[in-house]
């Protein structure tokens, strides 16, 4: 059963707006609108979010999720590409809830290109991310604002699986270890295809992530993330001969592993964000 609660926007009312602006959602931009109050509620409240956040969204499309967020007491600063969805979200913000109108700030942009946001800076980054960028986007927004503490995102589920997963893990990979340098990460919920339009071919599911401190090591982030591409540049190579091309020869590999007090018989499957840390710092 759909949810359409006061003031959210259901399937008849996304449907005739999107018609109104002439918008048909496209998988180049990864438009999926979500049209079911009932989830809009459950994302909100699994971001947590409470009076007073100042709250990112990007790809606030036709404004489901930006309704939500505003009715919970965020000021919300939504980052939104497609110009027409950008120009109509002020609009549909103050007819549908006037008294929360003047906490929206609209940005038009790709959310990549967005290095400087106006006002306070953002708490909280909660957003229904468009699937084909949604690693790139979220890492980005983690490395530009280190004022954010939360971020509850909806992905693909098996994009939510990769963030999530713990090393050792048959889904732990690139996105795990570089989202682990910024933050802890773990599947919040599944989401049904039914609650978008159009209905997506993959499945969906949330991904909370809570901020804490980068290990600590002399090395960048721009030598810790080197490492890791190149760890998992070829899954099945031991860091010996993955990390070869980056230290020199396999020797040096080796050396830097031992180092760094890492078996260089490993695999990157099995090495933490620390560990890549180590390595990092080792090889200088």
């Amino acid at each position: 059963m759909t949810d359409t609660s006061p003031g959210l926007l259901g399937p008849a009312e996304i449907r005739a707006l999107a018609e109104r602006l002439g918008v048909r959602p496209t998988k180049t931009l990864g438009q999926n609108f979500v049209h079911d109050g009932g989830t809009v509620r459950k994302i909100v409240r699994a971001a947590r979010v409470e009076a007073g956040d100042r709250v990112i969204e990007v790809g606030p499309g036709l404004g489901s999720l930006t309704l939500g967020l505003l009715d919970a007491g965020a000021s919300v600063v939504a980052v939104e590409i497609d110009p027409v969805l950008a120009g109509r979200l002020p609009q549909t913000v103050a007819e549908r809830r006037p008294d929360l109108a003047d906490r929206l700030t609209v940005i038009l942009s790709d959310a990549m290109d967005v290095t400087e946001l106006p006002g306070e800076p953002p708490t909280a980054l909660v957003a229904n991310l468009p699937y084909n960028v949604a690693v790139p986007v979220l890492l980005t927004a983690l490395e530009r604002f280190p004022s954010l503490e939360t971020v509850l995102v909806m992905v693909q589920a098996e994009v939510a699986d990769r963030l999530a997963a713990p090393p050792g893990s048959r889904t732990y990979g690139i996105p795990s270890a570089k989202a682990a340098w910024y933050a802890s990460a773990r599947r919040a919920a599944a989401v049904g295809r039914n609650v978008f339009w159009p209905v997506p071919n993959v499945d969906s599911a949330l991904v909370a992530l809570e901020r804490r401190d980068p290990p600590e090591t002399t090395a960048t982030r721009e030598q810790v993330f080197a490492v890791v591409d190149a760890a998992f540049a070829q899954r099945r190579k031991t860091l010996r001969s993955a990390l070869a091309g980056i230290a020199g020869s396999p020797a040096a590999a080796q050396e830097a592993c031992e180092k760094a007090g890492v078996d260089p018989g490993l695999r990157g499957e099995r090495l933490d964000i620390t560990g890549f840390a180590r390595i990092a710092e080792a090889l200088g």
